[in-house]
């Protein structure tokens, strides 16, 4: 699983991004996790940080940030999704 968090550095991105990798770890999930800073880059998927794109698609952004709950269930459904 690909996922990438989607901001340009400021704290709600980083604890987005903490919070991603705490899921994935207890979920047990082999995925490669970045964080895509470039403002560019991220106009592409959204306009609102922060944001978690999962294998090319924006499964969230902005606010409020997603609790782990909801990333948990984000990425079970994607990987049912497969």
């Amino acid at each position: 699983m690909d996922i990438k968090i989607l901001g340009p550095g400021c704290a709600n991105c980083y604890k987005v991004e903490e919070t991603v990798k705490k899921v994935v770890s207890q979920l047990g999930i082999q995925a490669e996790i970045s964080h895509i800073k470039d403002m560019k880059e991220i106009f592409k998927y959204t306009q609102v940080t922060p944001g978690i794109l999962i294998n090319g698609k924006l499964k969230h952004s902005g606010f409020p940030l997603p609790s782990e709950d909801k990333i948990r269930n984000i990425l079970i459904e994607e990987l049912s999704s497969k």
